[in-house]
């Protein structure tokens, strides 16, 4: 199967666009922690190899590649905490750490390369959205990720505070392992409360305790 390349990245060069950033997120479907997105310049003379969909990676492959990416490209992450995403829904949260990564480039990039159907509100940037972009463009793999090492790290550390809901390995996906700490343990403050499974038990014990 024929991974990702550089031509979409080319075309804008092409027309003018010489910085340009692909761009991804991490952590919609979680129940707990934050969603974290990337934005990554790449340097067209050197293009690191290997770079696909950061979920067909393995983990070893891919903290060697973000290693890479850090060394050889311009790298931005960024985050939308918990209480965002309860506050004004995931989407939403997911593109204003998009948009945070984005800003956060010591280049204001010329052209966004955005993976999914959605360029976030408020961009003024020349974008384009890219359905499956991480499988299909450098840049937006590149992007995937950076971002998905950076979270997963976070959710290592957080469980390092936080034991028995299994983040170091499920990184706050709802895992049957997880929805049983969930209802043991009960709700941290990294959990997000506008999710059914965590709503649902928070209901319960309001219920219960009146």
């Amino acid at each position: 199967m024929q991974g990702p390349d550089f031509s979409l990245e080319l075309a804008a060069r092409e027309s003018g666009l010489t910085i340009v950033a692909g761009v991804d997120e991490v952590g919609r479907g979680p129940l707990a922690g934050p969603v974290t997105a990337a934005a990554v310049v790449l340097d067209p003379d050197c293009l690191p190899e290997g770079l696909n969909d950061s979920k067909q990676l393995a983990a070893a492959k891919r903290e060697e590649l973000a290693r890479v990416i850090e060394d050889c490209a311009v790298v931005r992450v960024a985050h939308a905490s918990v209480e965002e995403i309860d506050e004004i829904n995931i989407l939403r949260a997911s593109h204003l750490a998009m948009t945070r990564a984005i800003d956060a480039l010591p280049t204001r990039a010329q052209h966004l390369l955005i993976d999914g159907n959605m360029i976030p509100r408020g961009t003024s940037i020349d974008a384009r959205c890219v359905v499956g972009g991480d499988a299909l463009c450098l840049s937006i793999s590149a992007a995937s990720i950076v971002a998905k090492i950076c979270r997963d790290r976070l959710m290592w550390d957080l469980a390092q505070h936080f034991p028995g809901y299994g983040w170091e390995s499920n990184v706050g996906y709802g895992t049957k392992a997880h929805l049983e700490a969930l209802r043991n343990l009960g709700v941290t403050p990294h959990h997000r409360r506008s999710f059914k499974p965590v709503h649902n038990i928070l209901y319960q014990d309001n219920f219960v305790s009146d």
